[in-house]
């Protein structure tokens, strides 16, 4: 999520306002965008590329269909001129799920016990397994034998499973509710980082939160990722430096660990809404496909997938250990916010709300250019540039100020950071990264299967199905609570 999650998509759409469209053709080379000299959140941001259109990027030119129907090329690594190494590709997806939302991961465990611990490890292993057969899903063997690629995104699965009207709109709604989900997340997230840095000025996490909202508004006026992008690499190397320094920290009060601490038992009350936090902290398939197609090796893709997603695993099980260790059972939802030291509290919090800040406008812009494809691009009566000045109208302005606001409305109403983002986990996250992939590689390769691997991926929707009910169940219970100990704390008592 740092797209966010899932956060997080460059769209060709917006690519072929500026560049004309030629006639649809096989691919014959992978020079797809200069990958050494973009940032990985930007390249990561075109994951929604949906139909038919046409790249420049300096000295790379590319056409290319995505119809589900046509062989787009062959699976040969040597056509690749310009692409990702698999390092650069694993940096990639261990950046994307590690994220401004590991700072809840303690709060997993404070509910979750080691049960939570476990889940960790297992939803890696489920996700990269989904990963990889999302992926498989995108290519045929043809009758020659030879495998080809005949989709191409995320999206040209969905619409030749379950139709191109249906396909593309359900996911279409996922894809959106994704993206605004994860503005609303930063919006919560700068609020409560922001309140607790200054907790002796007792304003409330609203009004924090309104505050931090101001500063989005700029972002209405943003007609691509340039200025973006410049933000994102520093971005990741910030978070990564915090993240160290939160670690050295717990470490060093490593002899307060009480290890009996960690609950044996399952919590079944709030356990799935620890489920939703984790799947959602691991949520990688809507970029995937894209990621896949821009790798100087395909053939290399899986081996990075397993690579990033232990890296991952290791670090995010280890951090909310020793987080929760720490502080026990004072572990806060952001775990920033458990720091002693007044100082570097407040610096910690600053740096990580001016991060979310930045990072904010990248799941917004994703999210109004799928709108604005959707329902204005190709409507000649209601677009939204000025046709001689290619500048936005006013009222197109409004629109995009308008969701704004309501991103800031759904975080006003539940500004609760933990129990959002399981709920968001829940319903988008297991519906994309588990449901879905395992879903579409029976429906497409079901065939060939044999019968361990078909049991499997139906333990998988099955697995999926449950932890969606009861995760919207209980991190639904748990905002009710939210709520009823406001109010009981606001009724005057006599």
């Amino acid at each position: 999520m740092d797209a966010l999650r899932t956060t997080k998509q460059v769209l060709i759409h917006h690519l072929q306002q500026k560049f004309p469209l030629s006639k649809p053709t096989q691919i014959t080379s992978y020079q797809k965008f200069d990958t050494k000299s973009i940032s990985s959140e930007t390249l990561l941001l075109s994951a929604t590329i949906t139909n038919h259109g046409t790249i420049n990027n300096k000295n790379t030119t590319e056409s290319f269909t995505s119809s589900s129907y046509e062989p787009i090329h062959e699976f040969n690594d040597k056509t690749k001129k310009n692409g990702l190494t698999a390092l650069e590709a694993a940096w990639n997806v261990t950046n994307a799920i590690q994220g401004m939302f590991l700072v809840s991961l303690p709060y997993t465990v404070y509910h979750g016990g080691y049960w939570a611990l476990l889940s960790m490890i297992v939803v890696a292993w489920i996700c990269t397994y989904t990963g990889e057969i999302l992926i498989a899903c995108l290519y045929e063997t043809n009758t020659s034998g030879t495998i080809i690629k005949v989709r191409h995104s995320y999206v040209a699965i969905a619409e030749h499973v379950w139709g191109k009207r249906f396909g593309g709109r359900l996911v279409f709604i996922a894809q959106n509710i994704e993206l605004l989900m994860t503005c609303i997340l930063y919006l919560v997230l700068m609020g409560e980082l922001l309140a607790g840095s200054f907790p002796q000025l007792n304003i409330p996490v609203r009004v924090w939160i309104c505050l931090s909202c101001l500063f989005t508004i700029p972002y209405s006026f943003i007609k691509n990722l340039r200025i973006i992008s410049r933000f994102s690499f520093g971005n990741a190397i910030v978070h990564l430096i915090i993240n160290m320094i939160i670690i050295l920290y717990c470490l060093s009060k490593s002899s307060t660990w009480n290890w009996s601490k960690i609950q044996l038992k399952i919590n079944i009350q709030s356990f799935p809404t620890t489920v939703g936090i984790i799947v959602f902290s691991y949520t990688s398939q809507i970029f995937l496909p894209t990621l896949e197609d821009n790798m100087l090796y395909p053939s290399q893709f899986n081996s990075m997938l397993i690579l990033s997603h232990i890296i991952a695993c290791i670090f995010k099980t280890g951090f909310a250990l020793i987080g929760f260790l720490t502080w026990q059972e004072l572990t806060s939802e952001v775990i920033t916010n458990n720091l002693p030291t007044k100082q570097l509290r407040i610096l910690i919090n600053l740096t990580l709300a001016i991060k979310a800040l930045l990072s904010y406008p990248l799941p917004y812009f994703a999210s109004c250019e799928l709108i604005s494809d959707t329902y204005f691009r190709n409507n000649p009566f209601s677009t939204c540039y000025q046709q001689d000045t290619k500048q936005w109208k006013w009222w197109a302005i409004v629109l995009r100020i308008l969701l704004i606001v309501c991103t800031l409305a759904m975080a006003l109403i539940i500004p609760h950071f933990a129990q959002l983002m399981g709920l968001i986990g829940s319903i988008t996250g297991v519906m994309l990264s588990l449901i879905w992939p395992s879903y579409f590689y029976l429906k497409l390769k079901g065939y060939q299967l044999t019968w361990s691997t078909i049991v499997f991926n139906i333990l998988i929707i099955l697995f999926g199905l449950v932890c969606t009910l009861s995760g919207v169940i209980d991190s639904s219970k748990e905002l009710a609570k939210k709520f009823q100990l406001k109010v009981n704390n606001t009724i005057p008592h006599t």
